[in-house]
C-alpha cells in the first residue's frame, strides 16, 4: 500500500521560496494538497506567475506576498497577511564568507536577522494560528552547519545552530499539543545558485562537471552526490504527515553522511 500524504485544507507559508530549496518544499506541499504562501523580498510579475501556475497545476489556492524577512514587522505581517498558517517552514536565508575578525558588522547583522531572528518572529505569529485550528507543523531549514562548523562562516553557523535551538525550545513548548517543530538539516543542494556556480568553478580548477562535483565542492559530503529540492520537499512533507505526530524537537539530517563523519 503506498504511502500518502493528503494536506487539503491546511495553508502552508514558505519564507524565502520563490526558489530553490523553498520553492521545492512548496511545490511539493502543494503536490500534497496544502494551499501555498510564497514569499520573497521582491515583488515582480514573475513572483506573481509562479504563485499562479503553481495553483493551476496542483489545483490549490497559491498567492505570492512580499515581506523583507530581516525586518521582524515584516516577518510577522507576512503571516498575519496569510491569514492561516498551519504549515510555517523557516527558509529565508543569506550567506557572507570572512574571517571573523574582517566580518562586515553589517553581514553578520543581516545575517542573523535573516537566517535566525526572522525564524522567531514568524513562529511567535503563527503559533497561535496553530492553536486555534487545533493543529500545526513548524519546520525550521537549518543546515549540515547547524550541527557543525566551517571557518569563515561566522555568522551563517551562528545562526543555524541557534535555528536548532529555537527549533527544540518551540517543541518543548507545544509538546502537549497537536503541534511539532522539527529542523532539516541539508548539505550541500543543487539549487539554481549551486548551479550557477560549477562552470566558473570548472574554469578556475580546470576540471570537468563530475570532477568539480566530486573533488571540489562535495569534499564534506561522503555521498558525493548534491541532495535535491525535491528531496526536500519530500522531507518537509513527510514532517507534516500522521506518521511524523511524534517527531518534534529534533533536526532532520538530509547531508549525504556529513555529519557522520
Amino acid at each position: 500500500m503506498a504511502f500518502t500524504i493528503d494536506l487539503s485544507g491546511k495553508t502552508a507559508v514558505i519564507t524565502g521560496s520563490n526558489s530553490g530549496i523553498g520553492l521545492g518544499i512548496a511545490w511539493e506541499l502543494a503536490r500534497a494538497g496544502a494551499d501555498i504562501v510564497l514569499n520573497s523580498f521582491t515583488d515582480d510579475e514573475a513572483d506573481h506567475a509562479l504563485a499562479q501556475k503553481m495553483a493551476d497545476e496542483c489545483n490549490v489556492t497559491a498567492r505570492y506576498i512580499k515581506a523583507d524577512m530581516s525586518k521582524g514587522a515584516e516577518c510577522r505581517r507576512l503571516i498575519a497577511e496569510a491569514g492561516s498558517c498551519d504549515i510555517l517552514v523557516n527558509n529565508a536565508g543569506i550567506q557572507h564568507v570572512a574571517p571573523i575578525p574582517e566580518f562586515p558588522t553589517e553581514k553578520w547583522d543581516a545575517i542573523i536577522a535573516i537566517n535566525l531572528s526572522s525564524a522567531f518572529h514568524t513562529t511567535a505569529e503563527a503559533l497561535p494560528m496553530m492553536r486555534k485550528a487545533g493543529w500545526g507543523r513548524v519546520i525550521n531549514i537549518a543546515s549540515a552547519h547547524g550541527l557543525t562548523a566551517s571557518p569563515y562562516k561566522s555568522a551563517y553557523i551562528a545562526a543555524k545552530h541557534g535555528i536548532v535551538g529555537l527549533s527544540k525550545t518551540t517543541a518543548l513548548e507545544t509538546a502537549k499539543e497537536p503541534i511539532t517543530c522539527n529542523a532539516i538539516c541539508p548539505g550541500y543542494v543543487l539549487t539554481p545558485i549551486v548551479e550557477k556556480q560549477i562552470p566558473d568553478t570548472m574554469k578556475e580548477y580546470d576540471m570537468s562537471r563530475e570532477e568539480v562535483i566530486e573533488q571540489v565542492m562535495l569534499t564534506r559530503q561522503p555521498s558525493r552526490e548534491f541532495a535535491t529540492v525535491e528531496q526536500m520537499g519530500g522531507t518537509a512533507t513527510f514532517l507534516c504527515s500522521d506518521a511524523a505526530a511524534q517527531i518534534t524537537g529534533t533536526t532532520i539530517s538530509v547531508d549525504g553522511g556529513w555529519t557522520a563523519l
